[in-house]
């Protein structure tokens, strides 16, 4: 199983932030869109950060209230870790776990493509051992 096939399933929209936006509408989209990273990006193909709800905890701690005042370059995360629509979702889990992100952005041809979460692979790994488990049934019935 690949990244394109979570791409299939989910959709490449990708949910950008500028990097001079202020934190509190970075909040606030992240409530309407049920999202919990965006992209930071001027001009929405390249990323400059990712920004999470983590940052958002870690940035509250450091500066208190006035955090939703600052841009969300202050506390975006700025070494994005990306894969591409060709990498498997072993890679992907492996990825995720050593750079302790639960969100990588798609890159395919220097651009945006996409955006993938850990639910996204964990619910892309449960549907293909479902599909497993259904196909050893079939064989044992039919063999049986």
């Amino acid at each position: 199983m690949k990244v394109s096939d979570i791409l299939k399933a989910k959709g490449t929209r990708i949910l950008t932030v500028r990097p001079e936006e202020a934190v509190s509408t970075f909040i606030k989209r992240t409530v309407l869109e049920k999202v919990g990273a965006m992209v930071v990006s001027t001009d929405g193909t390249l990323p400059e950060g990712l920004v999470t709800e983590r940052d958002i905890v870690h940035g509250l701690a450091r500066h208190g209230a006035e955090l939703l005042a600052m841009p969300v370059r202050e506390v975006m995360t700025r070494k994005v870790l990306t894969c591409a629509p060709a990498d498997s979702i072993q890679d992907v889990m492996i990825k995720m776990t050593e750079g302790r992100t639960r969100h990588l952005p798609v890159m395919e041809g220097g651009r945006l493509a996409g955006m993938i979460s850990i639910g996204d692979v964990v619910k892309s790994r449960l549907e293909n051992a479902e599909l497993e488990a259904a196909g050893l049934r079939d064989y044992i019935t039919a063999v049986g």
